[in-house]
């Protein structure tokens, strides 16, 4: 391999920016190649199935017939099940089935070696023929991966350019000097040799969340491309904020960028940069071969302190306003590369607080972190409007962060989440060779410092990024933190390090300021308050659940067979966890106790989805109601790589349901809420602003409705607060006789609107923690609440009727009524198509609520603009003790009706 491409390789890297498809706009330049995607044509073959070389394969007299075709990115095993190959893995056990997967279940698949048969273990081969443009001649032309999983062979037209000893790590990213391989205006082939991953390699892996696919996602997972430059390449754009005061009035900018001389031949360039009407400029000489970082800083040029700048916020706290850095640089007049890239003016900053308990500043201003962790698909297949409708439901949960362990995900997440105004905490992956130090040599050091500083130069220029972890369940020693933490000085990574997500110190960087201390199984709604010293509502909670997720009977048919759907079973074991939560039996007890056993698979639903709405809420609320002494709280986790019923708050369907609409209740920007621990309402305004004149309503019934307290108060709330009103003072403590409450608040302004409503369902026998026996998965209780008089609630019929918004058809009206004297509780709206599948995604304004006898409410579903209703769609109603009705789209019930069978029937326990 030539000194000149090795260099390219290993010291310079290329990143796929949003919007960087080069654009000639200085006049007299010559006209730059476009880049070109290579996302199509791809064809793929497992080595053990042919006895053909690289050069062969590369060459364009080669037959490809009988290939897999496919598109890239992609992993092996995607494009298998694309074409059929193998079963969907999602569904059932039809992971099983695929050879491969002989792994126990349960197993952390990354510490161990593929099987020696699996069709894995062999080499894959993608293969494409292109024609490139003849406005590539003459140029440097650069071939560029963004994503190798985890090793490769590379060939262009019968040459063999990069081998597996060079390209190797799941998260580098390279860029390849291909000009002397490549045939401008003629038919180009490239041929890619890929390797899996094995246990001791640094790559992309899954733990205990969801089993690994058996090709350990193997192959091109990121974009491919081919793009051209002169002399001359300029990457990696970026722009540092630094505001002199908490006014924002005026913004220091410092704009950096790396250059890379192709040629063996020294260079006078001229680098230059515009924002907006902001020009700045500045000569630069470049050695051969030469890779160099330029900067412009406020002080040599004046121009880049901004006054009143429009200033990047996350969702809720202002607007998301994006500028545009085009950046260029020339030799003689000409442009010899060019990039733009998208940045916002925002600082990051953290301070650790009385405790060490680290706090995050955006702007200067203090945030509470309430965020879930990401997976992104088992199979790394990631479609856009996916994608999109994942942030909208994160907005819709009043989240503002997401929290990736590992699983650096492409470009189009990250320009999403500058989009949406979602902070995102970056970093490495636990419980694999990422943290087995003591088994590192040299060469591991170096291939982690390669793939830190790929990322790093990717990263650096979004402005949702908020902290990179240099570890997560353990922080690294000494030597390796030092390294990590070279790259990221040298790379002028803007926003705050940590060494891990985990409450322990390093002898380098101290201490971390955060916490890992679970749980990650189900404890009850009283413990994020109770609790003073695990994974209560104090400090920053990294990753911590109530545990289990069960999904709602609709999902349970895509996930399985019929037939094993219910009553639980090695199906429901094998789509939770791995390691200690294979199973949900911690629920399941709990479930039993509080609420009652389960009658049947509709009761299961119910309440499994009325456990994971107060649990949700209730931890959501109790970091709210302490903040900033509890500065941070991760859900783990968001999302699901699969069809799972554990820790996720909308399932691998996008179905929203209990967990997703208690957040949605908690993390109201200005909301109102119950306090378990000393019984208080609390009010908190998450807003940078005040509201005045408030008044804060509670009104406490027994089971009967029978009125028991009742009070009103005037408040104000500041700016960035939480502060409890009062106390409600009369729900009785009785452990031999329990007995359900049902608290109703109210936050409403001056005009009587109401700004945040809640509704609590309490026990007067409350649990009591064996704190002794608290381990990272949870805290046993001694004895718990004693819910189970809520099976005797009387069967409630609804009013409603439903909607389509005429000026919006993605939009439908539902008005509710309760014209009954009871309670009706959890009413839960699902909008189906004729096969009675419910719609999704969906956008509900709120969703299992309840209404107060005479209580009138309309609620509203929203859908992206890709979804159309179909026609025969109707609304379906139902709930704990509603009589299910479905209804067609505009049109009325009401309950004088009688549309379903006897009450005493449909809510038989």
């Amino acid at each position: 391999m030539s000194s000149k491409l090795r260099f390219g390789m290993l010291c310079f890297t290329l990143v796929s920016l949003f919007a960087t498809i080069p654009s000639t706009f200085s006049q007299g330049s010559a006209p730059q190649a476009p880049r070109l995607n290579l996302h199509s044509g791809w064809q793929l073959q497992s080595s053990c199935a042919m006895n053909a070389s690289g050069a062969q394969i590369s060459s364009s007299d080669f037959s490809s017939a009988g290939w897999h075709a496919t598109t890239v990115p992609s992993t092996v095993l995607a494009a298998l099940v694309a074409d059929g190959t193998y079963p969907g893995p999602d569904y059932g056990m039809n992971l099983r089935k695929i050879p491969g997967t002989a792994y126990p279940i349960g197993a952390n698949f990354a510490n161990l070696p593929m099987p020696k048969d699996s069709p894995f273990a062999c080499s894959w081969w993608y293969r494409t023929e292109l024609n490139l443009p003849q406005n590539f001649q003459g140029r440097t032309v650069w071939l560029h991966f963004d994503g190798v999983n985890y090793r490769a062979n590379i060939w262009i037209n019968g040459k063999k350019f990069a081998d597996s000893s060079d390209v190797a790590g799941s998260y580098r990213i390279y860029d390849f000097d291909v000009t002397r391989f490549v045939k401008p205006g003629s038919s180009n082939v490239i041929a890619v040799e890929t390797f899996a991953p094995t246990q001791n390699d640094l790559a992309m892996n899954w733990v205990d969340w969801n089993p690994a696919p058996p090709d350990k996602d193997m192959g091109l997972w990121g974009d491919v491309y081919l793009i051209s430059s002169g002399p001359v390449a300029l990457r990696y754009p970026e722009v540092i904020t630094h505001f002199s005061n908490d006014s924002l009035d005026e913004a220091d900018l410092t704009v950096t960028a790396q250059l890379l001389n192709a040629t063996n031949t020294p260079v006078s360039a001229v680098v230059s940069g515009t924002i907006e009407n902001i020009h700045f400029e500045q000569p630069v000489q470049l050695n051969p071969n030469e890779t160099r970082d330029v900067s412009f800083t406020p002080d040599q040029f004046p121009q880049l302190r901004v006054a009143h700048p429009k200033v990047w916020w996350p969702y809720g706290l202002g607007s998301q306003d994006l500028e545009t850095l085009s950046m260029q640089v020339s030799i003689g007049g000409a442009i010899s590369d060019q990039q733009n890239v998208r940045f916002g003016i925002r600082e990051i900053t953290s301070a650790m607080q009385p405790g060490n308990h680290l706090l995050f500043h955006i702007n200067g201003k203090r945030i509470l972190i309430r965020g879930g962790g990401w997976s992104p698909d088992m199979l790394m297949r990631q479609p856009a409007h996916k994608l999109g409708a994942q942030f909208d439901y994160v907005r819709e949960m009043g989240l503002n962060t997401i929290r990736l362990e590992g699983k650096l995900n492409p470009e189009d997440f990250f320009n999403l989440a500058d989009e949406r105004g979602v902070l995102v905490m970056a970093g490495w992956c636990c419980c694999s060779f990422w943290e087995q130090w003591h088994k590192w040599g040299p060469a591991d050091l170096q291939n982690a410092t390669e793939q830190l500083r790929s990322q790093i130069l990717r990263l650096r220029h979004h402005p949702s990024l908020l902290v990179w972890l240099n570890g997560s369940d353990n922080p690294p020693p000494a030597p390796v933190e030092r390294a990590y933490l070279r790259i990221e000085k040298q790379l002028q990574w803007p926003n705050p390090i940590i060494s891990s997500a985990t409450q322990r110190p390093t002898s380098v960087s101290g201490p971390t300021g955060v916490k890992m201390t679970g749980p990650y199984d189900y404890v009850p709604p009283p413990y994020w308050l109770d609790d003073k010293e695990h994974g209560g509502a104090y400090g920053f909670n990294t990753e911590t659940s109530a545990g289990p997720a069960p999904v709602v009977i609709g999902s349970l048919k895509k996930m399985m067979p019929a037939d094993q759907i219910w009553p639980p079973n090695e199906y429901w074991h094998f789509h939770s966890g791995s390691g200690d939560f294979q199973q949900l039996s911690a629920f399941d007890d709990a479930m039993k106790q509080i609420y009652g056993a389960a009658t049947d698979l509709q009761d299961y639903e119910r309440k499994a989805q009325l456990m994971a709405y107060e649990n949700e809420r209730a931890m959501f609320e109790a970091y709210a109601c302490n903040k900033y002494t509890s500065t941070g709280v991760i859900q783990w986790m968001l999302n699901n790589a699969w069809p799972s019923l554990i820790w996720h708050l909308y399932d691998y369907y996008l179905q929203p349901a209990g967990g997703y609409f208690g957040t949605k209740k908690a993390n109201e920007l200005l909301h109102i809420q119950y306090s378990y621990d000393d019984r208080s309402v609390v009010v908190v305004n998450s807003y940078y602003h005040s509201f005045l004149g408030l008044t804060v309503v509670a009104d406490l019934y027994d089971f009967n409705l029978k009125p028991l307290f009742s009070r009103r108060s005037i408040v104000d709330a500041p700016a960035d607060s939480s502060q409890r009103v009062f106390t409600i003072s009369s729900v009785p403590a009785d452990i031999h006789n329990p007995q359900v409450y049902f608290l109703k608040l109210d936050l409403r302004d001056r005009s009587g609107k109401s700004l945040s409503s809640n509704f609590y369902w309490l026990s007067s026998k409350q649990p009591v923690f064996e704190w002794y026996w608290s381990t990272y998965e949870r805290t046993e209780e001694y004895s718990d609440e004693n819910l189970t008089m809520l099976a005797q609630l009387p069967g409630v019929k609804l009013d409603a009727t439903a909607n389509r918004d005429s000026a919006n058809s993605g939009e439908v009206s539902v008005r509710l009524r309760n014209p009954s004297d009871h309670l009706a509780f959890q009413v839960r709206l699902a909008v189906n198509d004729a096969n009675g599948n419910e719609i999704l995604p969906v956008f509900w304004s709120d969703n299992y609520t309840e209404l107060m006898p005479g209580e009138s409410r309309t609620i509203t579903a929203r859908y992206p603009s890709w979804i159309s209703l179909p026609p025969g769609a109707k609304l379906e109603v139902s709930g704990w003790n509603i009589e299910p009705v479905t209804m067609d789209i505009n049109s009325s019930r009401s309950a004088a009706e009688n549309h379903t069978p006897a009450l005493a029937k449909a809510f038989s326990r």
